[in-house]
């Protein structure tokens, strides 16, 4: 049926008759004709059916290096650029978490605490997982994550050195897209992207994985995305927190290559096992104020210790892990990690949060 697009819709006519052959018949865009696609993702040219399509074409046939480099660079061209140099970019999955402890939060002001700045992001719960996300705990520390709170969290980054981007706030681009993804309630490449979009322009990258099967492809797109040095982590919950319980697979990128590192927390008298929980934002921040001010149980305590000792080591601050578990543990016994913590949630939370008055008189705070 001809539409007021005509030539751009037939574009996507044929990007789409070369991705929806099925999983044998389908072929792989170029670079240049998946940024033609994230085009039209952008500018309204294909329509939601279209962008349906494509993202389940592209589900079944599997995204290749190009396709998913290609939308990562023209949705990231679309944010405007963030001031926050030299820091490490942690990029968790944005369908959250049910089941494991959010390392993640507490372990940037440890990191923080030993001079490494730390970029966080994160938006509302999707699909698949409908899980746990970073913007729900930090809602019930009473951090508004909307576009209004920029300035706030600006300052808290300054204050404390780690900033929290609310991703689809700062990317209006994403958040377009969010009806499309919650009707479709399945992964599609954007959960790749939206993890990908480095704001802060980060040197450094700790991202998480769920299936062994893509360790290269994401380690090969941040070679090309410009990542100076990065880990790729298949951690808990396809998160970028590695598990004190049992040896993790990783993957360090740097120097244009890389190679399999595994993660043995035994190795570093950090082993533990964390008792089976159900998660609530609320108690995910909870237990990240116990780590952080001296009164968590041992095992939530050596998750944050072995996962800032491993980002402390792949962002060069230490030379060891075993360097990096004696400063950790420096952060967190002299409270500079949570003195950290205060600054940044004295400049970010709204003060009349009655959510975080709550949960402070639970918490004896």
């Amino acid at each position: 049926m001809p539409t007021d697009s005509g030539e751009v819709t037939d574009t996507m006519f044929e990007l789409l008759k070369e991705v929806g052959r099925g999983k044998r018949g389908a072929k792989d865009l170029t670079y240049e004709q998946a940024a033609a696609a994230a085009e039209m993702f952008l500018n309204g040219s294909a329509t939601p059916a279209q962008m349906g399509a494509f993202l389940m074409a592209e589900r079944i046939k599997m995204e290749s290096l190009d396709e998913l480099a290609a939308f990562v660079e023209v949705f990231r061209r679309t944010v405007p650029p963030v001031s926050f140099p030299g820091s490490l970019d942690c990029a968790g999955p944005y369908d959250g978490r049910r089941k494991s402890f959010m390392a993640t939060f507490p372990a940037a002001f440890v990191l923080a605490a030993c001079g490494q700045r730390v970029t966080l992001h994160g938006s509302p719960s999707l699909p698949p997982k409908w899980g746990i996300t970073l913007t729900d705990v930090l809602k019930a520390a009473g951090v508004s994550a909307d576009a209004a709170d920029r300035q706030a969290l600006f300052s808290a980054a300054e204050r404390s050195g780690v900033l929290f981007v609310p991703t689809e706030a700062w990317c209006p681009a994403l958040h377009n897209l969010r009806p499309l993804r919650l009707e479709l309630g399945v992964r599609t490449l954007f959960n790749t992207v939206e993890k990908l979009l480095r704001v802060a322009d980060s040197p450094y990258m700790a991202i998480g994985i769920f299936h062994g099967t893509v360790f290269e492809k994401v380690a090969e797109l941040l070679l090309r995305l410009g990542v100076e040095r990065g880990i790729v982590v298949q951690g808990m919950e396809g998160s970028e927190d590695v598990s004190a319980a049992k040896p993790t697979r990783t993957l360090i990128v740097e120097n244009g290559s890389c190679r399999p590192f595994v993660v043995d927390p035994s190795s570093l008298g950090l082993q533990a096992e964390a008792p089976e929980t159900d998660w609530t934002p609320e108690l995910q921040w909870q237990t990240a104020e116990a780590v952080l001010n001296g009164t968590a149980e041992p095992a939530y305590r050596n998750t944050v210790l072995v996962n800032s000792a491993l980002r402390l080591w792949i962002t060069g601050r230490v030379p060891t892990l075993d360097d990096g578990v004696a400063a950790a543990r420096q952060a967190l016994d002299s409270q500079e990690a949570w003195n950290r913590y205060r600054q940044w949630l004295d400049e970010a939370a709204a003060p009349s949060s009655s959510a975080r008055d709550a949960a402070a008189g639970s918490t004896g705070r």
